[in-house]
């Protein structure tokens, strides 16, 4: 369930503006990987019903999007294409997806003091060196950042970006569908599921696909 607790810790420690950092699409064979971030200050309540992404049905999560946006002091989701994920990997297109969020905070006037990132490993503070210098946006200062295991599930402000980078990667998804049914994108959303295999059997590899990746080979 989640709650308050680790943001109330770091409230109480000083901060003003904690960012929930989680991402989406991470596994997935096709579209980008999205990273959703939450900035929430001082409170103690939160929208009805928010959760892990995971644990929600689309119904569910998109119920909650006004809601999340109303109660976050500032939210916004980056994305990597399938491209940059071939041409630098996926852990420094996850960066590169967070710090085009961060940005978009720092634009919208928010100053950011910590940041709650889900995970046991952190992807978004720089790497040295760093694999993505040349399209990440160094100008954007990454706040202290606090590993959460599991914040999804646990972490308010992190739960809020989790819901927040499912619904808006699912939605190019979707859009992505039209261009390319055979895929099935509009279920599956990019990911292994058999349909999607055995089209990529079938036709092989579209734009959208992360061709670095063991994509099935085409049946001949």
């Amino acid at each position: 369930m989640v709650s308050l607790d680790i943001e109330t810790t770091l409230w109480d420690a000083g901060a003003r503006v904690i960012v929930g950092v989680d991402e989406v699409g991470r596994g997935a064979l096709a579209g980008p990987v999205s990273v959703g971030v939450a900035a929430v200050s001082r409170c103690d309540t939160w929208p009805q019903g928010l959760a892990d992404s995971k644990r929600l049905t689309a119904a569910v999560r998109e119920s909650l999007i006004d809601g999340i946006r109303a109660f976050a002091v500032a939210h916004a989701v980056g994305h990597a294409s399938a491209q940059e994920i071939d041409a630098h990997g996926i852990v420094a297109a996850l960066r590169c997806a967070g710090l085009r969020a961060l940005s978009a905070i720092t634009q919208a006037g928010v100053e950011v003091d910590a940041v709650l990132l889900d995970g046991s490993h952190d992807w978004l503070s720089a790497p040295a060196p760093d694999l993505f210098t040349a399209d990440a946006d160094e100008s954007v200062r990454v706040p202290p950042v606090t590993m959460v295991v599991k914040g999804d599930d646990t972490c308010v402000s992190i739960a809020a970006a989790s819901v927040l980078a499912k619904v808006e990667r699912d939605a190019v998804m979707r859009a992505a569908h039209n261009d390319h049914p055979e895929y099935g994108w509009a279920a599956n959303k990019g990911y292994g599921a058999r349909g999607h295999l055995a089209a990529l059997r079938e036709f092989g590899p579209s734009p959208f696909h992360r061709v670095s990746w063991r994509l099935p080979a085409v049946v001949a």
